[in-house]
């Protein structure tokens, strides 16, 4: 029986699914994270493997492999791209095609071949797909030069907002009430707690202050005008990835853009008119664009 492997290679777990021609799914595996920029390349690799066996036991039957990963960059580092080839021959999989999280992520959410994709977890990115690739990005610079309407930019703005508050020895509202309580700080003295957590926000990595994300969902003015920027500039980043007039539709992903979620309700009222999906689960992207590689794009079948 013709199968594919399509892989979604996160970092925190490598999930894996093993399809048939007509879009049945035969198999379903799971393991550790994958990404190469977060752990050592050969535990990445192990994990790799290790999903892609448990999805099928004979992994070199497949007509074709595409893995969805977090991390390609570091495949760009000769002897970390030579590790991962001998992976692929040790399962004897050919070919295998690697692609962004991003791209399989569009994929998950709709068949056409253009569109844009936009990412807010922790980070931001947007990027414009065509033919099922992404060919240009907008945002995805990290933390100290961009992630605009991040999980880490409102946490940092939820804390600055709390900043402010302290440092006016204005009314503490929910919103800095929360964040004092989630940094363990005691608001009892003004000035103490104004130097107390600019200590414990600079004693952690900076991306740690996306813990204070969460609490923008407080009823409160503060929380709601971050918010709105929030929603404003993961808006502009998903625009500036479009054509002028341009109609494909625009995959949300990542926990920021839920549909549950503050910056999600706003980002979606913001686009309405535009066709607007949710990413639904990247390892079944990754699998129909395998079918894709491997069928052809008229006979590819969605897993189900």
């Amino acid at each position: 029986m013709k199968f594919v492997l399509g892989v979604d290679a996160g970092g925190t777990s490598t999930r894996a699914m093993a399809v048939a021609a007509d879009g049945t799914v035969l198999g379903t595996g799971r393991a550790g994270g994958a990404n190469p920029n977060s752990h050592p390349p050969e535990e990445a690799v192990a994990n790799l493997a290790a999903a892609i066996r448990a999805a099928h036991p004979e992994p070199a039957g497949a007509s074709a492999c595409v893995i969805g990963m977090a991390g390609t960059a570091k495949l760009t580092d000769p002897v970390v791209a030579a590790l991962f080839d001998r992976t692929w021959r040790a399962l004897g999989l050919d070919p295998v095609v690697i692609l962004t999280d991003a791209e399989v992520a569009f994929a998950s959410a709709t068949d056409a071949p253009d569109g844009t994709v936009l990412i807010a977890g922790t980070g931001s990115i947007a990027g414009r797909i065509r033919g099922h690739r992404m060919v240009a990005t907008e945002g995805g610079y990290g933390w100290l030069l961009g992630d605009e309407g991040s999980g880490f930019w409102l946490g940092r703005e939820a804390v600055r907002a709390t900043l402010a508050a302290l440092g006016r020895d204005a009314e503490l509202g929910p919103l800095a009430t929360a964040v004092l309580a989630e940094a363990g700080v005691d608001p009892a003295d003004r000035r103490l707690a104004w130097r107390r957590l600019i200590t414990v926000a600079n004693a952690e990595a900076p991306i740690r202050l996306a813990r204070f994300a969460p609490l923008v969902a407080v009823a409160d003015p503060a929380a709601a005008d971050i918010v709105e920027r929030a929603a404003d500039l993961l808006v502009a980043t998903a625009l500036a990835t479009r054509d002028p007039g341009e109609d494909s539709p625009i995959v949300l992903v990542g926990s920021v853009l839920g549909e549950d979620t503050r910056v999600g309700a706003r980002v979606r009222a913001k686009l309405a008119g535009l066709d607007v999906r949710a990413s639904s689960d990247g390892v079944l992207g990754a699998a129909w664009l395998a079918a894709v590689e491997a069928f052809g794009e008229d006979l590819a079948r969605r897993p189900g």
